[in-house]
């Protein structure tokens, strides 16, 4: 494997003994519980800082490569947006030389001549790493196919801790396509740091979350159980994450077509909820969750899409030595 190759020259100002400095975020697996009380102290202060002030040029002079090989609004947009309300600019890549044959390696290679940091989302898992390993500059993975999503993760708790103000003793249940959905994957590693944590699966049988990362969470002693109907467990939950069932992940359409309408999240169904608890999707969704039910204040996935710009700004400014 190539090593990644670093620059002689340093820029003025950046704080190169920080922490997360020139680091690459590429998989939950890397942060301990100590990071996250850290992302998320500097994230909060980003939401402070945007509600009190809206911009500020902490990066002012810095540059993004925000490169994406897979269709994105809110996480392509929320990359955008956190780099320019920190100071800084971007260059949106939505279509790159891949088209011509160009490889990966090479086209991460041309960018880094252009940029401070990388953000890439890529359809096959790993590509993030590999990215990494020739970009010389910090690279931020935004989904590798049905791997990771390491930052819509720390979104997902940071919105926790924000609505339900605590990380320990909850009960998460994710609901629909966990076989597919990188989203809990990477939740269900990143939920192992905290204490008393009980995490339901409830699925289609052709959905059911991936052994690995159920193996994974029994290495941790966390509770676990699958499920195939939500009615057993609703009552008990305080987060139910809810995703939708993705149509592009499937080769064979008639499993999708069985699959798609499994569940559906409407305001009859949120009777059997808890007052104190909250609804969350990582978006987009389709019908998985009815419209009624965004009247409710237990709804929080528009709120979840907004923490999601504060996490980004303080990953941002963390790996570019200003956090």
């Amino acid at each position: 494997m190539p090593t990644k190759p670093k620059s002689p020259y340093l820029p003025f100002g950046d704080q190169q003994t920080a922490p997360w400095y020139g680091k690459d975020i590429l998989s939950v697996k890397q942060f301990s519980r100590a990071d996250l009380e850290y992302i998320f102290s500097v994230a909060h202060e980003m939401r402070v800082m945007v509600e009190r002030i809206g911009t500020f040029d902490l990066l002012k002079g810095k540059i993004l490569a925000n490169l994406f090989y897979e269709p994105s609004t809110r996480t392509f947009a929320s990359f955008m947006a956190a780099m320019q309300r920190l100071g800084g600019a971007v260059i949106p890549i939505r279509y790159s030389s891949v088209a011509k044959g160009e490889s990966l390696p090479d086209t991460v290679r041309t960018l880094a001549a252009y940029c401070d940091v990388i953000v890439i989302r890529h359809p096959e898992v790993g590509s993030a790493a590999l990215a990494a390993q020739y970009a010389g500059k910090p690279v931020i993975n935004a989904g590798d196919g049905v791997g990771e999503h390491p930052t819509q993760a720390l979104l997902d708790v940071f919105t926790i801790r924000e609505e339900l103000g605590r990380l320990d003793d909850l009960t998460v249940t994710m609901l629909g396509d966990l076989k597919y959905g990188r989203t809990v994957h990477s939740l269900a590693r990143l939920l192992t740091r905290f204490k008393n944590i009980k995490l339901n699966y409830v699925s289609p049988d052709v959905l059911r979350m991936p052994r690995d990362v159920i193996e994974e969470v029994e290495e941790k002693d966390l509770p676990q159980k699958e499920y195939t109907v939500l009615d057993k467990v609703l009552p008990e939950t305080d987060v139910l994450y809810v995703t939708r069932v993705q149509r592009e992940r499937f080769e064979n359409l008639e499993e999708y077509e069985k699959a798609k309408d499994a569940y559906v999240i409407t305001a009859k169904t949120m009777e059997k909820a808890k007052d104190r608890m909250i609804v969350m999707h990582p978006l987009p969704r389709v019908n998985e969750i009815a419209m009624e039910v965004d009247k409710d204040p237990r709804a929080a996935y528009f709120r979840q899409m907004e923490y999601g710009l504060y996490v980004r700004m303080a990953l941002l400014a963390m790996v570019l030595g200003k956090a």
